[in-house]
């Protein structure tokens, strides 16, 4: 890498010996030279300096301060010692806060004489606030070294003499060279295995919510591997090697070497703003770079999703074209000439060493359908490897050919849905077609997607990373292993009539995210197009759009609306309409959910589901013109419950009569008979001396799974929901689910369904559970000492979101009941704020439907004035909602509301 000659703006020799004279110690002169420095290449930066300018400017000031520093001190005989850069510093580039590598090279290892000048001049390096990686090494010592760490090879390789003989690193070069150490093919599969344990860090997706700009798949280290690869194979370090020795065409290496100066871009930035050595484009950091970078809103995106875009669809081509190189080098490295195994698949391709390529180069051109055929071959032949090289070139040369003449043509129709129908290989053919940049062609709404993120911590893949992954979790509940997390969803994908309906409906479910409008109705217009286009039946296009377009019902069903109201479970069973698309609507959601984020499927949010599937598939049988009576299960629960009683001694039947006559049809409707009897049983042994009854269960109910089970008895009080989640919140609980009742004789029957603080299980802690009954039991029996609600630190990815709550106020159409709809950014203490809130307007809260996703919660309320009835007060459900809004802010004087309320 080139530096400039001179550059008198960044080192002014002259001025700084001047500098040096004026001050009693070099610190304050060395100090401010390299602040000045810094101001003049940021400004630089925002004046849109050539990048490439101002990282090899910044290593060439370096070199100028590391030989002033070297200078103070007396080296003796100059051939015994040099001064040597190395690493990325040895490239000459040099981002804000990047490490400044130095080797201090020495011609043997016997220099007691320079321990004082080499420990000064570090000591002063540091002192002036240079970030130096050090060693201090002999020529041998470098060899011996080198053999033993890949790293340590690595940094030598890319050195430049700074101060001192040039012979003692040519003769450290020629002691660690391929003849001795790392010959080539060695160092390329080291080097292989090291980036692919790197990428698995990174889940292997170059897509994460906040990649690393270096380490990340398609990220610089990606392409400072290809550097160092071809440097061990033909002895020089510069990309331009790369078409010269015809691993790329001119094209690409153009697009290879502005991939990098995005990249280099995106982290000078970052340095900036981050104000150290940071290569994660965390949160914090995303929205500044976007405008330092000059991007802005558009109306469908937000400035931070169109930088985004781009970041990911920089380092998708990157990667695109690091794999290419690997793949040629692969093929020279380890391919013995001439011993290939040859192996003829049809009149078009061919298996060479493993890997699938066309016969001739003029398949493609003769015969374009070729473009998909070669995917279809790779799913039906799984031993195939991967794609050689010279046919990766000639898929990217050709892909021109994909147009709407392509897109029509019956063979390249009917092969995209024969590779769906293929028994495995979909998900990863799709991946590579997708790679090479033929998916987003063929299908162009697809296109539109690719690199498409969302700004929340609730969706952490962009939108095609997401699709493709869907229909990875779709694949993989065929395997057996699968059937342990996910027993009812593989049962079911396993008798799936046409497996690739769902696949289909997963590659189309958010298609139309980003266009505006309701990407599910829109993204249901795309598939019966893309049915219609590719020929498929009619019933199975009809059900393909369904699923898209009610994609979300069933989880939004299950984990905001009351399951255990016959009323809803008539609702969803009518939306869905038959056993047939319920099972392919619960796989695609458990798919779904996983392929949003793996971190939201837990067992409370698998037994909801699979209470849902269960109900909605009983109500199916009896038929929908036969909806559940809810006297009849109030009846089977409450002889269900006397059968459990009846076997335990001491138990009046009368006296469970008398309870059972104060608690009222919705209090059996929303227990199992299992719990009503263990309610039963504890209020009627429970003292009545005024004392909350508080029982803590783990359960392994269907309906509760995954849960703790939190039951509370006591006379009612104006401020219990306020204080027991207050109280909750205390004790570091996360609330699921609130079942909220009141007696005839007012006392209230609470039950919660908590999670441990990191989303966990409690699980048969004694002394966890002994402390949350006590501190439930404190906070109940003093309501006056209400506690204050706690406040903890907020995350630091969730300071990155802050967006005004959304409140949805309205009267619920079956019941006397009012529906209070919170979507607010996730605080701690949030649900004691809104408990607070609810106090302050004297209302009291029936039920509740708690879910967290990501940064954001969607908290649904149930609740009734002082009088017990709906809120019918437009002014009061006005000022309800403002105060919501004010409270849950985060900025409370300038979030604009976004609310509705309905009667």
């Amino acid at each position: 890498m080139s530096h400039p000659d001179v550059d008198h703006e960044l080192f002014d020799r002259g001025q700084f010996q001047a500098e040096l004279a004026l001050k009693s110690s070099p610190i304050a002169a060395f100090k401010k030279a390299i602040r000045q420095a810094g101001e003049i290449l940021d400004g630089r930066f925002s004046a849109t300096c050539d990048i490439r300018r101002l990282i090899t400017g910044r290593a060439w000031f370096v070199d100028q301060i590391l030989r002033e520093a070297w200078a103070r001190f007396d080296w003796g005989d100059a051939n015994d010692i040099a001064l040597v850069a190395v690493g990325g510093y040895g490239r000459g580039e040099l981002h804000p806060h990047s490490d400044i590598d130095i080797l201090i090279l020495l011609d043997g290892a016997q220099h007691d004489s320079l321990r004082e000048p080499i420990e000064g001049f570090l000591t002063l390096l540091w002192d002036i606030g240079l970030e130096i990686g050090q060693s201090v090494r002999s020529v041998e010592d470098c060899a011996e070294q080198a053999r033993a760490d890949l790293t340590v090879i690595t940094n030598l390789m890319e050195s430049r003499t700074l101060v001192g003989a040039d012979d003692l690193r040519r003769r450290m070069l020629a002691a660690t060279g391929t003849q001795y150490m790392w010959p080539a093919r060695e160092f390329f599969l080291a080097k292989r295995a090291e980036q692919h344990a790197r990428h698995a860090k990174y889940n292997d997706t170059e897509y994460n919510l906040e990649p690393n700009v270096k380490g990340s798949p398609g990220g610089l280290r990606d392409l400072q591997n290809i550097l160092w690869v071809i440097g061990r194979y033909y002895g020089t370090l510069t990309l331009e090697t790369l078409v010269t020795r015809g691993l790329l065409t001119p094209s690409e290496f153009g697009l290879l070497s502005a991939s990098q100066e995005f990249l280099w871009k995106v982290r000078y930035a970052l340095h900036m703003v981050a104000g150290r050595a940071e290569d994660r484009l965390l949160f914090d950091h995303q929205r500044r770079l976007a405008g330092l970078l000059g991007f802005t809103a558009s109306n469908a995106k937000l400035a931070v999703e169109s930088f985004m875009q781009k970041y990911y669809r920089v380092v998708m081509a990157a990667a695109e074209l690091s794999d290419l190189v690997n793949q040629t080098l692969e093929e020279q490295l380890l391919e013995q000439p001439g011993c290939g195994e040859l192996r003829p698949l049809n009149a078009r391709f061919q298996v060479r060493d493993g890997f699938i390529e066309a016969s001739d180069p003029g398949v493609f051109k003769r015969t374009p359908s070729a473009i998909l055929e070669i995917f279809v071959l790779m799913a039906q032949h799984p031993e195939i490897r991967g794609v050689r090289s010279g046919t990766i070139r000639l898929l990217r040369d050709h892909r021109q050919l994909i147009d709407d003449k392509f897109r029509h043509d019956i063979r390249n129709t009917s092969l995209f849905v024969e590779l769906f129908k293929s028994y495995e290989g979909i998900h990863r053919n799709l991946r590579r077609m997708n790679r090479y940049g033929i998916l987003g062609r063929y299908l162009p709404e697809f296109g539109h997607i690719i690199g498409q993120m969302q700004h929340d911590l609730f969706h952490i893949y962009t939108v095609d990373a997401h699709t493709l992954n869907l229909i990875k979790n779709l694949r993989k509940l065929d395997r057996p292993e699968m059937a342990e997390k996910y027993p009812l969803a593989s049962e079911l994908m396993a008798q799936l009539p046409k497996p690739e309906l769902v696949y289909f409906a997963g590659l189309f479910h958010d298609i139309a995210k980003g266009r505006g409008g309701d990407h599910s109705e829109l993204g249901a217009k795309d598939a019966l197009a893309f049915c219609e286009r590719h020929h498929l039946p009619p019933w199975d296009s009809r059900l393909i759009a369904w699923l898209v377009k009610n994609h979300l019902v069933m989880s939004t069903t299950a984990q905001r609306k009351d399951l255990s109201d016959p009323q809803v479970i008539h609702d969803f069973a009518s939306t869905v309409g038959d056993q047939t698309h319920l099972d392919y609507l619960y796989v695609l959601t458990v798919a779904d959910i996983n392929a949003t984020n793996p971190t939201l499927w837990n067992s409370w949010r698998a037994s909801l589901m699979r209470q849902l599937y269960a109900e909605t598939k009983r109500a199916l049988r009896r038929g929908l013109e036969n909806p559940i009576d809810r006297e009849e299960r109030i009846r089977e629960n409450q002889h269900a419950a006397l059968k459990l009683l009846h076997a335990r001694e001491d138990i009046d039947a009368d006296a469970v009569e008398q309870l059972w006559a104060q608690l009222g049809d919705h209090y059996f409707l929303r227990h199992s008979a299992e719990d009503i009897a263990w309610h039963a049983e504890a209020i009627l042994r429970h003292p009545h001396d005024g004392a909350p009854l508080v029982l803590i269960k783990e359960t392994t109910q269907r309906e509760f799974e995954g849960g703790t089970q939190i039951f509370i008895y006591a006379p009612d009080q104006h401020d219990f929901f306020a204080v027991t989640v207050a109280a909750m919140d205390q004790l570091n609980l996360n609330i699921q689910d609130a079942r909220i009742l009141t007696s005839t004789s007012q006392f209230t029957l609470d039950t919660y369904v908590v999670l441990d603080a990191d989303g966990g299980s409690i699980g048969d802690d004694p002394e966890r559970i002994a402390e949350i009954r006590q501190g439930l039991v404190d906070a109940l029996r003093n309501p006056h000492d209400y506690s204050t609600i706690i406040k903890r630190r907020v995350p630091r990815q969730l300071k990155s979101f802050g967006f005004a709550p959304q409140v949805t106020i309205h009267t619920d159409a079956q019941r006397p009941l009012s529906v209070i709809e919170v979507i607010a950014p996730d605080r701690p203490g949030l649900l004691a704020r809104v408990g607070q809130i609810f106090l302050d307007f004297d209302l009291s809260v029936q039920n509740a439907k708690i879910a967290t996703l990501g940064e954001r919660v969607e908290d649904v309320f149930f609740v009734t004035d002082a009088h017990n009835q709906p809120l019918s007060d437009p002014e009061l459900c006005a000022r309800l909602q403002e105060s919501l809004v004010r409270q849950l802010s985060d900025i409370q004087d300038s979030a604009v509301p976004l609310s509705r309320i309905s009667f």
